[in-house]
């Protein structure tokens, strides 16, 4: 960047985790930033990076979930951006789907005073992120540990984060091998079928649709690809009957969900749907329950009820 630039970000990526990880690395520990929801912008958010701080410390501003802004937020981001703070830091990060881009607005929106960066991860490069999260843990996490992490829990970084967390309590003081991984993580290879959840309760399309093929070309129960489907729309309806700004770990708690970045994704993809919309899901995953133990084909039924999670609401304004 520029030296001549302002520290204005807009982080764009798959990864809502790795997203705000990488604001949370450009604000720096020292700075006291204000962390707000996209969808939650209230209006005058600018205020504090415009007004001068009465003790001179630096100001930052981290707006989550970009693409969910109003059109008031973003001509709001367009006075500020017109003079902003040249100390100030403000940070937009945008979720995309699978290959997806970043959100032309705020593109359009940072690019000419700041940064814009694509936040990503790729398989083949988990294994050496994890074992750098290791070290920073004092945990001393084996090559093959990292690798047989990736292997039994997939590619969601977050998840990869919180097992690591959880391996290293297990076993203190202890290498962390594939054995031990296996021994602790024995039984959650479903982290595949979660990801087929992220996708199309994410209202990832075209992503959820490759997801749902790899699993059946792996030949992938079809009754337990269902029930991860379920399982995850119960969730959903428990996170939607709660209140909307519910802190993310009183969240967890009271919707029985086992880490606060779970109520983070889970109210994110709730917001995707109206109640009515989860309702009637819930109905169609019965009636698919009951097709496919009736003997329907399951690549016929599974990809219509992806479609039906995963595509855009058939009425207006939803």
């Amino acid at each position: 960047m520029s030296a001549s630039k302002p520290p204005i970000h807009l982080l764009w990526g798959e990864d809502a985790f790795l997203l705000r990880e990488a604001a949370l690395a450009i604000i720096g520990p020292e700075v006291a930033a204000r962390e707000i929801d996209g969808g939650e912008w209230q209006g005058g958010e600018t205020g504090d990076l415009a007004t001068p701080s009465l003790f001179g410390e630096r100001r930052a501003l981290l707006v989550t979930d970009g693409r969910a802004l109003p059109d008031d937020a973003l001509r709001e981001l367009e006075a500020y951006l017109s003079s902003p703070d040249p100390q100030a830091i403000l940070v937009v990060c945008a979720t995309v789907p699978e290959r997806g881009k970043a959100p032309a607005p705020l593109v359009k929106l940072v690019e000419p005073v700041g940064t814009v960066r694509e936040i990503k991860i790729a398989r083949k490069d988990l294994p050496s992120w994890l074992s750098t999260r290791a070290k920073a843990r004092q945990a001393d996490l084996a090559p093959d540990g990292a690798a047989a992490l990736v292997d039994t829990l997939g590619e969601d970084p977050a998840a990869l984060e919180q097992a690591l967390g959880q391996l290293s309590a297990a076993f203190p003081g202890q290498r962390l091998t594939r054995e031990l991984v296996a021994r602790q993580f024995r039984g959650l290879g479903e982290q595949h079928i979660w990801d087929l959840c992220d996708k199309a309760f994410g209202k990832d399309l075209e992503g959820s649709m490759r997801s749902l093929s790899t699993l059946l070309e792996s030949r992938a129960d079809a009754l337990m690809l269902l029930g991860g489907l379920a399982s995850r729309m119960r969730d959903l309806l428990k996170v939607k009957s709660l209140p909307e700004r519910m802190p993310p770990a009183e969240l967890a708690k009271a919707a029985g969900l086992r880490f606060d970045w779970q109520a983070r994704r889970y109210r994110d993809q709730a917001r995707r749907f109206s109640l009515e919309e989860l309702v009637d899901l819930h109905a169609r995953i019965a009636e698919t329950d009951r097709a496919l133990k009736s003997g329907a084909a399951d690549d016929v039924v599974l990809p219509v009820l992806i479609a039906a999670i995963a595509g855009e609401p058939a009425r207006a304004g939803v």
